[in-house]
């Protein structure tokens, strides 16, 4: 695929589109930390219900760390877009360590927030920050992004 091409714009559009569906349901968990860190044990657990099949926004994760790693391998000779790219790029990679070593080991200790287990609030705090700290990380990959495009019309002299 050439560079600058009508399939090298889609894939910048599919990336960005994707980071943006990514990014979605984090903001959503992030603006919602405070008011359920404050909400007493069945409440809280009554809420964590709403997220269920929220799963299927890994899909969303995967078109976005393809499209990212295929912008990453055609744009390595230009700098101004290779760098932006690896750097959404390990943004999420990162938002993914987050998630597999600290949210998902309080979902699996909590059967997805079905049982309460002993230290359930340290649960809840792993659960939320991690979160948070996964969507500031979509949210910089997301600004990387946007970055790319300024860099490329300044690059195309428009």
């Amino acid at each position: 695929m050439r560079r600058h091409s009508h399939g090298y714009d889609f894939l910048f559009f599919i990336a960005i589109l994707a980071t943006v569906i990514s990014l979605a349901p984090a903001l959503a968990y992030l603006f919602e930390l405070p008011r359920k860190m404050a909400l007493p044990r069945d409440a809280y657990f009554t809420v964590q219900q709403i997220y269920t099949a929220w799963e299927l926004f890994g899909i969303a994760i995967l078109v976005q760390a393809v499209t990212l790693a295929l912008l990453a391998r055609l744009s390595v000779r230009e700098h101004y877009v290779f760098r932006p790219v690896v750097a959404a790029l390990v943004l999420l990679i990162a938002a993914q360590v987050l998630f597999w070593l600290s949210t998902y080991p309080a979902n699996v200790a909590t059967h997805n927030w079905t049982q309460i287990p002993e230290g359930w609030e340290a649960l809840r705090r792993q659960w939320e920050y991690s979160h948070a700290a996964g969507a500031i990380c979509q949210l910089l990959g997301l600004c990387s992004m946007i970055g790319v495009l300024f860099a490329r019309i300044r690059a195309s002299g428009r």
